[in-house]
């Protein structure tokens, strides 16, 4: 029974922003499950129920992005879920617009709500799905990226990478991590294939 946690910030004003695109591939999964979003019983979240996926539970929180270690470790105790149940959605700048990467563990690659959450239950070693949205070159001001809306050129790019991102964690439910990884992860790179055990070889930096 697994727990698929999308990472944003709310508020109507971090909508179809870079940060929030976990939140956008939880919802077009609720939506093409039929199912909708209601407030968590778990804490400061929402969360949808999927009875036709073994009671998979869809879990967005409702803290902003850097406190959502608390709210992710409340669901799995009260879910009475294990860290093997946990797979994070979530943005990552250093990837460019149109890459996904899943992962069965590893660090936080400046992402402010994996570095949480890794904190909070004190492990890496839980599965999740890094989608590109660009924007970590050096020197650039990552925090007003992934905060702002896409541009228009770069949103023509995401929305369909949003659509396999769906497509990947759908795979990993009927399949498992393995197939799902070798089957959506895109473009790797000679970093990727000197870091064969899963883990972030970029350095936590520029996160916003």
């Amino acid at each position: 029974m697994p727990l698929i946690v999308g990472l944003g910030n709310p508020g109507d004003e971090y909508r179809e922003t870079p940060h929030n695109v976990g939140f956008e591939v939880t919802a077009k999964l609720a939506d093409r499950a039929g199912i909708r979003f209601r407030r968590s019983r778990a804490g400061k979240a929402e969360e949808a129920v999927w009875p036709a996926m073994n009671r998979v539970i869809l879990f967005r929180p409702l803290a902003f992005m850097n406190l959502s270690g608390g709210v992710v470790a409340a669901a799995l105790r009260w879910h009475h879920f294990t860290i093997q149940d946990l797979l994070v959605v979530c943005d990552d700048v250093n990837l460019p617009p149109g890459q996904l990467r899943m992962r069965s563990k590893g660090g936080a690659g400046g992402q402010k709500g994996l570095l949480s959450i890794i904190e909070t239950l004190g492990t890496e070693d839980f599965a999740r799905l890094r989608i590109g949205v660009g924007g970590g070159e050096p020197g650039a001001d990552v925090a007003r990226h992934v905060l702002n809306r896409f541009p228009p050129e770069v949103r023509e790019i995401v929305n369909p990478v949003l659509d396999q991102a769906v497509d990947a964690v759908e795979c990993y439910l009927h399949d498992g991590l393995e197939i799902a990884m070798n089957r959506f992860n895109t473009k790797r790179t000679s970093q990727d294939n000197n870091n064969p055990s899963g883990g972030d070889p970029l350095p936590d930096k520029n996160s916003p």
